[in-house]
């Protein structure tokens, strides 16, 4: 089964004298979406990893003459796991102002490695995509919306990977997110050397993964795993940065209140999560639905915004007394608060919501009927 990803015509987003930069996860099909443009491009190119040393020297030598070279007569220049090549931004820049007919792709795992040697060189000269693990929205293209909503309990525990969801069977599923999780996703963590123990990543994944949907603390964290709070602060910064997890604030009216406050965090992939604390149970024997449900909602959410793409700024709303949102998107100036609902019960704090932002609030209510829409 070939599942069609949102970014499979790369001519849309490559133009001369630019740089397409794609980010997301291990394992999510960067490499293979390059390979499948590639076999039908019209122009000559050249593809390479960032893993070859001599493709290391030649970039990163910030030498024109070099890298002229490396060009050739090439008019496509791709560039696989980019981030391992040092100076790959001022190396790319030469590219871009020295051959400006060159058109010119960068894929990369590690968000933060990639940006940081990308970021100021590249500065007008990049335009920067993200691609997630399959999004429901793609799905929509593959199956009719009555086999999506039957094939939820399986998005709910495997999560969409593209290996997962092509897998034939649940030990076959298992088998290839313990793969991903074990082999693929800490693999650009633990080869930092600010991260010095693995053993504390892995109990901080787990303990992210039973607070699915609660505020986290850092200090109750760092308590936890006998780290400071400025040490739990950076390893969710990086978790974040190599799309393991992200994290939703608190909404506010004054919005410097909220920095002060707990944030919630979501894994970017259901599966992973369920890898992580090795819980593979059918639906109907789980006592973490609602928070499965919840993670699943707001990934699938982020996919939707990024790829639409829908500019919103996304929060959640939580009173003294327990009154909450679990969704809230602030767009064109209007607030639209969304509940998250496995089964058809009505919502408890609407009207508290509605009563506290009474002129720009919106309220929605997404339930197993109608989530496709919230997410197609």
């Amino acid at each position: 089964m070939i599942i069609p990803r949102i970014y499979a015509d790369l001519n849309k987003l490559l133009e001369p004298g630019k740089v397409l930069v794609l980010y997301g996860p291990r394992r999510v099909g960067k490499t293979t979406l390059i390979q499948n443009y590639l076999k039908s491009t019209k122009y000559s190119y050249r593809l390479d990893t960032g893993d070859d040393i001599r493709i290391q020297q030649a970039l990163s030598s910030q030498n024109l003459d070099t890298i002229k070279d490396y060009v050739g007569n090439n008019q496509l220049i791709v560039i696989d796991e980019a981030q391992n090549i040092e100076n790959i931004g001022s190396g790319l820049k030469l590219i871009v102002d020295h051959l400006p007919h060159i058109r010119t792709i960068a894929t990369g795992s590690a968000s933060f490695d990639l940006s940081n040697k990308l970021g100021e060189p590249l500065v007008g000269r990049k335009w920067t995509k993200i691609l997630y693990p399959v999004s429901q929205l793609e799905l929509t293209q593959l199956i009719n919306p009555l086999d999506q909503k039957n094939n939820l309990e399986k998005y709910l525990i495997y999560g969409s990977y593209p290996e997962v969801l092509t897998a034939s069977t649940s030990a076959r599923k298992q088998q290839i997110l313990n793969e991903i999780t074990w082999s693929y996703l800490l693999k650009d963590l633990l080869a930092i050397e600010q991260v010095k123990s693995s053993q504390i990543l892995i109990k901080l994944l787990k303990l992210l993964a039973f607070q699915i949907g609660s505020e986290v603390s850092l200090s109750e964290l760092g308590l936890q795993l006998e780290i400071d709070k400025k040490t739990v602060s950076r390893y969710l910064d990086l978790l974040e940065k190599t799309f393991i997890i992200f994290s939703i604030p608190p909404y506010y009216r004054n919005l410097r209140k909220a920095i002060s406050k707990k944030n919630k965090y979501f894994f970017i992939d259901t599966g992973i999560r369920n890898a992580l604390i090795n819980n593979y149970n059918p639906i109907s024997s789980r006592d973490d639905l609602g928070q499965l449900w919840e993670n699943f909602l707001a990934t699938e959410r982020i996919k939707k915004q990024t790829y639409k793409p829908i500019y919103a700024n996304n929060y959640f709303w939580r009173t003294y007394d327990q009154k909450e949102i679990d969704w809230v998107e602030m767009r064109s100036g209007k607030l639209f608060g969304y509940e998250f609902k496995w089964n058809n019960s009505q919502s408890k704090h609407s009207s508290a919501w509605m009563a506290t932002y009474p002129q720009e609030a919106r309220f929605s209510l997404i339930n197993q009927q109608n989530y496709l829409k919230f997410l197609t």
